[in-house]
């Protein structure tokens, strides 16, 4: 052997171990025979899998990692044949780690027999990636339950029967935009995470849930009678509206739920087009139910597509009716329950629109809402009903106020107070004779609606808690507020059966404890009335005395009863 042919076998060695060691530092070897018995393991493969040597050579592939790892590889070599694969490892610690697998057969050169070499090299941290990354496409980061792309994903990869009935339950926490609006996007948060966790208990395992949107769910049920339908939905309805406590805060809420049903899977039929489908059907549902007062449910029916053409008629049409002086005023006379003198109205907005007629304040004021044209109209109310009473003063009618609701989008602008006093100068009104309705939802942020209250309370004009016992106020917030009237709503006096008069009864003590005056709402009939005057609530109003009617009726009624 000449010089050069032995400096290229010393070069060749020299590689040929640096390449073995990098081998050896990045891939775990493992060789093993046809009966499965493990004949060689590198120093890699003992680092990551926490088995020595001894603990190796010798032993049954089955024997040490009897999960799925040995059934895959044992299949791969009873077929003779290369094979590659991600396939999941346990560590002698019980820990499991990721690999990505080669196996080669080979054979002794001497004997013939049949070898098999398993090279693998590490991956848990890209398979802990990936998941990670599956789990921003598919799980709500929030709540930790899938979403509506994982829904998708169920669809077009688990297997069903054809005639594998779907029911929908799409769920819309109400008025939820409230809570973070006045408690902040932390405390809203937490009461989103906390209703999760309540549906889910519901549910149970039989059933999945996705966070589909915003502050929306969907429950899908698999074959579920529309009996057992309604005893899950109903549970629901009940488990969201008890109380959830956050920090401080009890917080009440409700959910409006929509209800579809179909075979999604049907042969002729895509099945994601078809749930998709279902979930349009159930969606519509739930805008019907919050249509009917919130927390109910309705199941989806034909006609509700023909109703949501109207309601997206309305929208359009009440844009433009403010210009187009289409809003009106009617008033309902307060009744001072033991003189059943008039001492007040309240003013409530009318609209008749020039295609669809006379349009129901339930459809088109929480349109108003939602477009934020409350407060707009709002403030034409307010200067409207100034002026109507300053010009029943000038004709003799000297009522004791007049009152006006307002909503909370438009008490929380930040121009309400300077446009009210405008209002109050240029009608040249009293401040007294103005009574402003808010809700319990509009104390929700305490500290902007002490301020705007001692505002009003300066400025004189009267305020009124409307609705009340169905927010979420709090007592002790009551008689810090210069609030001068409670109004009982009117569910209470709709069921005055034994409960029903514990709770108006409490109202009405309360309030005159903390000096309030007292209104009943509603009072249809003569039993009403009369239970009322026996408890000395001070003022109602209601069909019993009278519908809501316009100015010139009130002038007439007033006259009557003095």
């Amino acid at each position: 052997m000449n010089e050069t042919s032995k400096k290229l076998d010393q070069i060749k060695f020299k590689f040929q171990h640096e390449i073995e060691k990098a081998i050896n530092d990045l891939a775990m070897i493992i060789i093993f025979n046809h009966q499965g018995i493990i004949q060689y393991v590198n120093k890699r493969f003992t680092e990551v899998t926490q088995y020595t040597q001894e603990e190796l050579l010798g032993n049954a592939l089955t024997n040490i990692f009897p999960d799925d790892f040995s059934t895959l590889v044992n299949q791969a070599a009873n077929n003779q044949r290369k094979w590659r694969g991600d396939i999941r490892q346990q560590k002698k610690d019980g820990t499991y780690y990721w690999v990505e697998a080669n196996l080669s057969p080979t054979s002794d050169a001497a004997t013939g027999e049949a070898h098999y070499v398993l090279i693998q090299r590490e991956m848990t941290e890209r398979k802990e990636y990936e998941q990670m990354m599956e789990n921003l496409a598919y799980v709500d980061p929030l709540t930790n339950l899938p979403n509506r792309n994982y829904m998708k994903k169920w669809v077009t990869e688990k297997q069903h029967p054809a005639d594998t009935k779907i029911t929908i339950l799409f769920i819309d926490i109400d008025r939820f935009k409230t809570i973070n609006d006045n408690f902040g996007q932390d405390i809203g948060d937490q009461v989103f995470i906390t209703l999760a966790k309540r549906l889910e208990t519901c549910v149970g395992k039989e059933s999945l849930i996705f966070r589909y949107d915003g502050e929306e769910f969907i429950i899908l049920l698999e074959n579920h009678s529309r009996e057992d339908t309604n005893r899950l939905v109903n549970q629901i309805l009940h488990t969201i509206r008890e109380p959830v406590r956050i920090d401080y805060h009890e917080l009440l809420l409700t959910a409006s739920i929509g209800i579809s049903s179909g075979h999604p899977f049907l042969a002729e039929r895509d099945a994601t087009t078809a749930l998709e489908d279902l979930v349009k059907k159930a969606d519509t549902a739930m805008y019907h139910a919050k249509k009917q007062g919130r927390n109910n449910f309705q199941f989806h029916s034909d006609n509700q597509i023909r109703e949501l053409d109207r309601d997206y008629q309305i929208e359009l049409e009440v844009t433009d009716a403010l210009e187009r002086n289409e809003f009106s005023l009617v008033y309902q006379p307060l009744f001072n329950l033991k003189t059943n003198k008039i001492v007040g109205v309240e003013s409530l907005l009318r609209w008749d629109n020039r295609l669809l007629g006379k349009v129901s304040p339930m459809e088109f004021i929480p349109v108003l809402e939602e477009t934020g044209l409350i407060v707009p109209v709002g403030k034409w109310i307010l200067h409207s009903v100034c002026h109507q009473m300053m010009s029943w003063q000038q004709q003799g009618l000297f009522l004791q106020r007049v009152s006006v609701n307002v909503s909370p989008l438009q008490f929380r602008d930040p121009y309400f107070i300077a446009d009210l006093k405008e209002i109050l100068h240029e009608a040249q009104l009293d401040a007294s004779y103005l009574e402003l309705e808010i809700t319990e939802g509009t104390l929700l942020d305490i500290e902007d609606s002490t301020k705007k209250l001692h505002d009003l309370q300066e400025l004189g004009v009267k305020v009124s808690i409307d609705d009340f016992g169905t927010g979420y106020s709090s007592l002790s917030y009551l008689k810090q507020l210069p609030i001068d009237t409670l109004k009982i709503d009117k569910s209470f006096i709709d069921d005055l059966d034994r409960d029903g008069k514990i709770i108006v009864n409490t109202i009405i003590s309360m309030g005159k404890n903390l000096q309030f005056r007292i209104i009943a709402e509603g009072i249809e009939n003569s039993d009403q009335f009369k239970y009322l005057q026996e408890q000395q609530c001070h003022e109602g109003q209601g069909y019993f005395f009278s519908r809501p009617v316009n100015s010139e009726r009130i002038e007439e009624l007033y006259h009557s009863l003095q």
